[in-house]
């Protein structure tokens, strides 16, 4: 089996967007420049949400044109609809992502729509996309539980999954919104999935709020699965979820896996000074107990 794990850094995008107070577009330029030079070789840089919903991200075309875009990396955005596409093609993004959930009550919530609606709402984004030789990611949240109706049916996490599988999204990353999954849920829903969709389109995205991620993401390699979103130091967090400690730390997903044997080709050590830049720019200490023992040795 495949001992490379290809690492997606969300924390320009889900790391920053719910921040209480804004953050600047030259910070979000430096964020991913740095980044840029670790090794990733996907960093999602932005979204083209409405301003009005994610006023944090209402620079992301200023973001995205500000970026340097550096051979072999990929930088998507994040787009819900339409708009956004158009939004995201002006500045030249070459990759999207698109966002539903497994949770009726959990998307209506977040988007207005329930999950057949935006799925409807995806259909000519993809097309389009298509068309434009532009690749298309999906998410899907709430795969392992919701703040709102508790347990989710397995059997609708995998309908969704296959669902913007079949649509044309080369890669579906399966979302613990609210970190309340563990190993063992976390391993039999991967395996749900990835009887409906090829483990090799599949990608988790873990939350940190019970202390579970690395344990999720370890027992999900053993499934198999080898891509894994992650956040710099640790930024962002769902904010339905009270309590949530943000995305698991990218530092600590590359230190487990380095010591496990697994292949990333990302430089620790500069990932970890990038994480303590950020954590400083945010007021705050960083949220990788990984970046804060290099920083102490």
């Amino acid at each position: 089996m495949d001992d490379f794990v290809r690492i997606v850094e969300v924390g320009p995008r889900d790391g920053l967007q719910n921040e209480a107070q804004p953050v600047a577009t030259a910070d979000k330029i430096e964020l991913i420049r740095q980044l840029s030079l670790t090794g990733l070789r996907t960093i999602e840089a932005t979204s083209f949400v409405s301003p009005r919903w994610v006023p944090q991200l209402a620079d992301a075309a200023e973001v995205y044109a500000g970026i340097e875009r550096r051979p072999g990396i990929a930088y998507p955005v994040l787009v819900p609809n339409e708009q956004g596409y158009d939004r995201a093609r002006a500045v030249g993004v070459a990759e999207v992502a698109v966002f539903t959930a497994a949770s009726e009550t959990f998307n209506r919530t977040n988007t207005n729509a329930g999950i057949d609606e935006s799925l409807a709402r995806f259909a000519p984004v993809l097309e389009r996309a298509k068309a434009d030789g532009v690749k298309v990611r999906g998410y899907v949240s709430t795969v392992l539980g919701c703040p709102y109706q508790g347990e989710v049916a397995l059997g609708e996490v995998v309908r969704v999954a296959r669902a913007l599988h079949e649509m044309g999204c080369y890669e579906i990353s399966l979302g613990d919104t609210i970190g309340v999954g563990t190993p063992r849920k976390a391993r039999a829903m991967l395996h749900a999935v990835a009887a409906e969709v090829p483990m090799a389109a599949l990608a988790v995205h873990f939350h940190d709020t019970y202390g579970q991620a690395l344990a999720n993401i370890d027992a999900c390699l053993e499934e198999g699965v080898r891509v894994v979103d992650a956040a710099v130091s640790g930024a962002g967090g769902c904010p339905y979820a009270k309590g949530a400690s943000g995305n698991v730390a990218s530092e600590d997903v590359v230190y487990l896996l380095h010591g496990i044997g697994m292949r990333t080709g990302i430089d620790l050590p500069a990932l970890a000074a990038t994480g303590r830049w950020l954590a400083a720019r945010l007021g705050r200490q960083t949220g990788s107990k990984t970046g804060k023992a290099l920083a102490a040795t």
